[in-house]
């Protein structure tokens, strides 16, 4: 019983956490779902109008899906790809591994942040770093945040950048693939390409899984690169609206509480139904 106590004593802080800041604002934000309410007046139940507005008369609602959708099919394969090819690279015997471990790591810490967002933001303006090297070689400048397309592509950039924590999840699986296997396959012949998918590949397909859901997951919620490189608008012409930033428009905006929290709702269904069909289809 000591035992016990000890360690419910030592997971409390995580307990507390979870149930005070995941599990009640969840169930609150469930009940405004079904409400009007606007943060300065009493809110008055209106039952499933909220989801009906949004499915039926709400056209930012499919278009923040849609510009959502397209970030994640592009941002996380991208970052994935680049995340496993650093990996590999680093793996290779080598005096400096640590150093660029850490110095490829840094972005994933900083990627979050505001001020990563604001440098990205003026990196890629129409005077900024990227132009004036277009500028320089001989090329137009690109106006990327004149088109949506291209302003989304500074998005998905940006999480591309961002490969670290995957780099290193990547990196600690193929550690854990015995030199025995490449020998082996010198030995009959196999080239760079042919050890790749006959190694590396297959056993890392579990940690491949893993980063899949858990990036398809963080890059339906992002919303700090979106908001700064947009100004919260989601421009240009609704490129960057992405689903996180159209819900915070809806509640600190709008002041539309309860329908800020229907959007919530219906993204976590989403995800749910996304993430059941990851594991239904991962053999």
């Amino acid at each position: 019983k000591q035992d016990n106590i000890s360690g419910h004593l030592f997971i409390s802080p995580f307990i507390i956490g979870f149930l005070a800041f995941i599990v009640v604002p969840m169930g609150i934000s469930l009940y405004m779902s079904f409400h009007d309410y606007d943060l300065l007046t009493e809110a008055k139940f209106i039952g499933f109008d909220n989801f009906i507005r949004i499915f039926t008369k709400d056209p930012k609602f499919k278009q923040s899906l849609l510009v959502t959708f397209k970030y994640v099919l592009t941002a996380v394969p991208l970052r994935l790809i680049v995340a496993l090819a650093v990996a590999m690279l680093i793996n290779r015997p080598s005096k400096f591994s640590g150093l660029y471990r850490v110095l490829f790591y840094i972005p994933s810490i900083l990627g979050g942040s505001v001020a990563v967002s604001i440098m990205w933001r003026n990196l890629f303006g129409d005077s900024g770093f990227i132009n004036g090297l277009l500028t320089k070689i001989g090329l137009d400048p690109v106006y990327f945040f004149k088109s949506p397309g291209t302003a989304l592509m500074t998005l998905v950039l940006l999480a591309a950048w961002q490969f670290g924590s995957s780099m290193l999840i990547f990196l600690s699986g193929l550690k854990n693939i015995p030199n025995d296997y490449y020998e082996a396959a010198e030995i009959d012949g196999a080239g760079k390409v042919r050890q790749f998918f006959s190694i590396p590949l297959p056993v890392l397909t579990p940690i491949i899984f893993f980063n899949v859901v858990y990036q398809t997951i963080q890059s339906f919620l992002t919303f700090t690169p979106a908001y700064i490189i947009s100004n919260g608008t989601g421009s240009p012409r609704n490129g960057t609206l992405m689903y996180s930033l159209y819900m915070y428009q809806r509640a600190f905006n709008d002041f539309k509480m309860g329908y800020a929290s229907a959007l919530a709702w219906i993204l976590l269904v989403i995800m749910v139904v996304i993430t059941g069909i990851f594991f239904a289809t991962s053999k």
